[in-house]
């Protein structure tokens, strides 16, 4: 079993950056998929930001070039560092990782982007 506990949320203005830490509770070994999501009220879940534990990204068209995806491994902790952030990029954004055959959600932390 894995817990993940995300921080770093919050409110920032248009243009500025914010960074999100999901907390492990265990080492991440083998084949994994850590990815950050984001929901906005009475919509589906959708990846933001997505690193393999070969190395490979992958971004949301929106995101591209403004937002970095990256993980420590000696703190357990995959992290999104968002830059030049909009006021779409509001919502809550959710941890995700895909590792033994199971996938693990974190509680969500809120982004707020103020114009």
């Amino acid at each position: 079993q894995v817990q993940l506990v995300e921080s770093g949320g919050g409110l920032v203005q248009a243009g500025g950056s914010l960074r999100l830490s999901c907390a492990a509770s265990r080492s991440i070994y083998g084949n994994n998929i850590m990815a950050w999501y984001r929901q906005a009220p009475g919509k589906q879940r959708e990846l933001v930001a997505g690193l393999s534990s070969g190395g490979s990204t992958n971004y949301l068209d929106s995101v591209k070039g403004r937002f970095t995806i990256y993980r420590d491994n000696a703190k357990n902790t995959v992290n999104l560092q968002m830059n030049a952030m909009k006021p779409e990029n509001t919502d809550v954004y959710y941890c995700n990782i895909v590792a033994y055959s199971r996938s693990y959600w974190g509680q969500g932390t809120q982004v707020t982007v103020s114009s």
